[in-house]
């Protein structure tokens, strides 16, 4: 018959191996201003550092952390995205960020705390939240 193979699920927070991996990927781009783009979904929290044209320098997100399932939408990981994206806009000299913020998510505060937590300044806070002026046509009344 064979030993029976047990598979544990790691999914208690995040991982330690994946975030050293991309702490030592060093850009050798030097930014002094930049803008942190943060889209907050129900499901995930992404993170992108872009330079002032829009070219992406360095991004990150809860699932790239190692946080699983319903944990990627927790404000804890995209607390620990902010953080990973404010040591690494730090490595590269930057000083001041402008925010753009997209979508409803828990995480779109504390991203924008951790990230300003680590000595960055912070110049605007802009929402893009996308509002539907009309929307899809909505369902028929319920016949009782």
């Amino acid at each position: 018959m064979g030993k029976k193979r047990i598979i544990k699920k790691s999914g208690k927070g995040m991982d330690a191996g994946r975030k050293e991996r991309a702490m030592s990927r060093v850009t050798k781009r030097h930014l002094e201003k930049g803008i942190l783009h943060i889209e907050a979904t129900f499901n995930n929290t992404k993170a992108i550092l872009t330079d002032e044209k829009g070219n992406a320098v360095v991004s990150s997100s809860a699932g790239a952390l190692g946080f699983s399932g319903a944990r990627k939408s927790t404000p804890y990981a995209a607390a620990k995205v902010g953080e990973f994206l404010g040591e690494k806009g730090m490595m590269i000299g930057l000083k001041e960020a402008t925010v753009i913020i997209r979508g409803v998510g828990a995480g779109r505060e504390s991203v924008l705390r951790s990230f300003s937590g680590k000595g960055i300044q912070i110049k605007s806070i802009k929402d893009v939240t996308p509002v539907p002026h009309n929307g899809p046509r909505p369902p028929k009344p319920r016949r009782i």
